[in-house]
């Protein structure tokens, strides 16, 4: 009995062995080397060790406060307005009479799939100068001349908040809609011979029963935001005048645009880091004290 349960051990370990050897060396050894980098300086080839000096230009660093401030910004706009967003459509999308379900789940979660240049791309060509949206305004009299969305440091932070809602409430959808499924309908049958209208539904039983996936969602959605790079490089590239660029813009910057230093782009990324596990922390404490 011994043998036979250390030969199936045994062969367990055979299957784990090798995803966790990938997995060391692909993810830790990377996050660790890059921390070891975030205490020096030079490029190429050639470092020295500068101990936390990295991580004191951080809170002198102007281009690095205005990379956090507008990174925030888009934060704390956007993400509750896609959850909501998200929350609003799953539940329509949930109701039992409700014709082409298939059609519209698919339509709102299509632009998920979509690659992230491409649909970058595309925005940046509607809200141009010459692009369709100020054409549809002007032809409906709305505006006399075209409106430079993308030269406009608050409205070009209004379009990479449209585009990161665009693409990623659908993704947000999918798991709010599954989660409604699995709540018993008897649930809402109930309520409703109590006299609760569907508006106290939804506040009263629907969002306190989706609560764990509220906080999932809100937790991935908080990390992927702090680390947003695709839509702000392809859509204004960080301007004007440094009015858009994220974190992770900055990071890239650093490292191929600027006099590269890896040293402190490694230091940057840290900061990403400590934000999304202080912001992950305060989430969990807030939404999920008794989950």
């Amino acid at each position: 009995m011994g043998s036979k349960w250390n030969k199936s051990s045994l062969m367990g370990w055979q299957f784990v062995l090798l995803p966790s050897a990938l997995i060391l060396l692909f993810s830790f050894y990377p996050m660790l080397q890059s921390l070891l980098l975030s205490f020096q300086s030079g490029k190429g080839t050639v470092y020295q060790y500068v101990g936390l000096a990295n991580y004191g230009r951080l809170f002198s660093d102007p281009m690095f406060k205005q990379a956090v401030l507008n990174t925030l910004l888009y934060l704390i706009v956007q993400v509750p307005i896609m959850l909501m967003l998200g929350l609003v459509i799953a539940y329509f999308l949930n109701m039992p009479k409700l014709r082409f379900k298939g059609f519209y789940r698919t339509a709102i979660f299509l632009p998920c799939v979509t690659s992230l240049v491409s649909y970058a791309v595309l925005f940046k060509s509607i809200f141009a100068v010459d692009g369709i949206l100020n054409k549809m305004l002007m032809s409906i009299h709305l505006i006399q001349e075209p409106v430079a969305w993308l030269m406009d440091p608050v409205w070009a932070k209004v379009v990479i908040i449209a585009a990161i809602t665009w693409r990623w409430t659908g993704y947000n959808m999918i798991f709010y809609l599954s989660a409604m499924q699995n709540i018993d309908p008897s649930v809402y049958e109930a309520a409703s011979i109590d006299g609760a209208s569907k508006t106290r539904q939804f506040f009263s039983i629907t969002v306190p029963m989706l609560k764990p996936i509220i906080l999932f969602t809100a937790i991935i959605s908080t990390n992927g935001t702090l680390q947003l790079f695709d839509e702000v490089v392809n859509i204004t590239n960080g301007g004007p005048g440094n009015s858009t660029m994220t974190i992770s813009q900055y990071i890239y910057n650093l490292s191929f645009v600027y006099t590269p230093n890896f040293g402190y782009a490694a230091t940057v990324s840290y900061a990403i880091v400590v934000m999304v596990a202080v912001l992950a922390f305060l989430q969990l404490k807030v939404g999920g004290e008794k989950q």
